[in-house]
């Protein structure tokens, strides 16, 4: 019988045991979040200050890029830490409350990604109901929903989580605490969590990825019946942003959760987390900004404001 035993700290191994690719990591992440922070944070400042930007998707937009803050401070500046002062120990409360975090705000940016799709069918393949149908009143249900909808789903196998025993190891083999290292160093019977899991992951990826597709294939659908090459374009360039997020979003899921079993797979995975956690919510803000011309106006009419305000 194994010796059991109350852990109340765990072990981070990080990303690698190298001190010169450390500071690299360290200096890498320190940028990307930095930008990401700011980049989300302006435009959620730009959704509130400008009346151009007082529609539906852009109020979407501005709960989708809180939760991008949201869900990379729930683990970059813990990292961080734990590269600049040499500490890779995490206290057991502090590890369970970064994991639920973490993983509640991953499930809701799913549901809202699924939301902000239909949201563009609606606009698209019915542009005269579009304001009737999204009204504020809608839009806010829907967000709430998402919420909601993602406690229920998260609650459940996390409440199970927190009865895990661990005694033959405190070391987890990531840069943070994630569900399959916890589960692989626990001496409690797993099984019941590792099926909950899969339920819920494959519940969670299909019903979004569904809602996603037929609302992308009614919007193609509709488009294509567009008569000039011009209205085509005009509404392609409405969802092009969004499509590319939704890309990153599924694709790096994907990439973790299908990829067959091996060594290496630990290491890549890390590698793919670090990206999707750092990487992806940085790049959002550009996306949304750099192909949109009401984003990038209201940018520059806040800037004149801003100057004007500062020579009186």
């Amino acid at each position: 019988m194994k010796n059991r035993t109350s852990v109340t700290t765990f072990i981070l191994l990080g990303l690698t045991e190298d001190t010169q690719l450390q500071v690299l990591i360290f200096i890498f992440l320190l940028a990307t979040y930095m930008l990401s922070v700011t980049g989300n944070l302006t435009i959620i400042i730009l959704t509130f200050v400008d009346s151009n930007l007082k529609t539906p998707m852009y109020f979407f937009l501005q709960n989708f890029s809180f939760l991008e803050i949201s869900f990379t401070t729930s683990c970059i500046p813990r990292y961080l830490y734990s590269i600049s002062m040499s500490d890779r120990t995490i206290t057991y409360n502090a590890c369970v409350a970064q994991l639920f975090f973490i993983d509640i705000f991953a499930v809701i940016e799913f549901f809202l990604l699924a939301i902000m799709s239909y949201d563009r069918y609606v606009a698209i393949c019915k542009p005269l109901h579009y304001m009737t149908i999204m009204n504020h009143k809608v839009c806010k249900t829907l967000v709430m929903c998402c919420w909601m909808t993602a406690f229920i789903i998260v609650l459940p196998p996390y409440s199970l989580l927190l009865n895990l025993e661990f005694c033959d190891s405190n070391v987890i083999e990531h840069f943070g605490c994630d569900v399959p290292p916890m589960l692989k160093i626990s001496c409690s019977d797993t099984e019941l969590i590792q099926q909950m899991m899969i339920v819920c992951a494959v519940v969670i990826f299909v019903i979004t990825l569904i809602c996603v597709v037929l609302s992308y294939m009614c919007i193609i659908r509709t488009i294509l019946k567009f008569p000039s090459v011009q209205q085509r374009k005009k509404a392609f360039s409405t969802c092009s942003s969004h499509m590319i997020v939704v890309s990153i979003s599924y694709g790096s899921c994907i990439f973790i959760y299908v990829k067959s079993s091996s060594k290496e797979q630990v290491k890549i995975n890390k590698g793919v987390a670090v990206l999707t956690s750092s990487i992806s919510p940085m790049l959002n803000p550009f996306i949304y900004s750099l192909r949109n011309k009401q984003v990038k106006q209201a940018f520059k009419d806040s800037l004149k404001k801003i100057a004007l305000l500062s020579k009186k």
